[in-house]
């Protein structure tokens, strides 16, 4: 079986490439780490990956706000490149700084390139970096979390990770059931501070587009893809990396359908 092309596309200010590249080859994909210069100069085709991931950290340092620069780029000197690569159902990943990048270039939830959501500055007005409890909602339909149970862990590292949006807006992302992915406690229950770590409005963690190929998530999947990863791994036996799952979904979907 051919390996799953991967292009993982950093910037200035960008600091988990490397962990995201890792997660990528240990699902059996062979990523690569690529400067956005490089595509911008042509150097890099788009084209010729199946996945394009844009991972966490601190793109152009968060000027103007998270993530507005490199969706400029995007929006602005990408426009082809990337409206061809999200209308091939070829597969898009945005991690923290990443899901920023792809809702602020409107490549979520619409896929239209008209921004309609914002990740913007947490309420309680710091960073919050810890784990945290997330519901999964529509595993049966999204391959993305396919497999996961009801509740997962991962970590979170932001400042700027609240989602919000307009009231018509909100409710064409719950009737087309694009969120999969919502802050909650250890048993479920609706998410107030801090296991909604930045009060996202109805606890929204992450979304996908319509089509289905487009996944963004504040949360980050590649810093749990061991199970040494997770805090309490000495003491809690079956521990599964959820991380991992979702980036070997990403890689397994994309095998078979390319």
């Amino acid at each position: 079986m051919r390996k799953i092309k991967t292009i993982i596309l950093r910037a200035p200010g960008t600091n988990c490439d490397r962990e995201t590249a890792s997660a990528f080859q240990m699902a059996g994909a062979d990523p690569e780490v690529i400067h956005i210069n490089k595509v911008l100069r042509k150097e890099v085709c788009l084209a010729d990956y199946h996945i394009l991931v844009i991972p966490g950290g601190f793109s152009y340092g968060d000027d103007i706000s998270a993530g507005r620069i490199f969706a400029n780029k995007f929006r602005y000197k990408l426009l082809e490149e990337i409206r061809d690569f999200s209308s091939s159902r070829k597969l898009v990943l945005g991690i923290c700084n990443g899901f920023q990048v792809l809702v602020k270039a409107g490549l979520l939830p619409f896929t239209d390139l008209k921004p309609s959501v914002t990740l913007t500055y947490n309420d309680s007005g710091k960073y919050e970096c810890r784990w945290v409890y997330m519901k999964t909602n529509n595993a049966s339909a999204s391959f993305w979390i396919k497999d996961l149970p009801d509740i997962v862990r991962l970590p979170v590292a932001h400042a700027e990770g609240k989602f919000f949006t307009d009231q018509p807006t909100l409710s064409r992302i719950e009737k087309e059931n694009l969120v999969l992915l919502q802050y909650c406690d250890e048993k479920g229950r609706e998410a107030v501070y801090p296991a909604n770590p930045n009060g996202a409005l109805k606890s929204i963690a992450g979304i996908t587009n319509p089509q289905g190929n487009i996944f963004g998530l504040m949360p980050h999947p590649e810093r749990f893809v061991i199970r040494q990863h997770y805090p309490s791994w000495t003491r809690e036996k079956n521990v599964v990396p959820y991380g991992f799952r979702i980036i070997e979904n990403a890689v397994k979907f994309a095998e078979k359908n390319f």
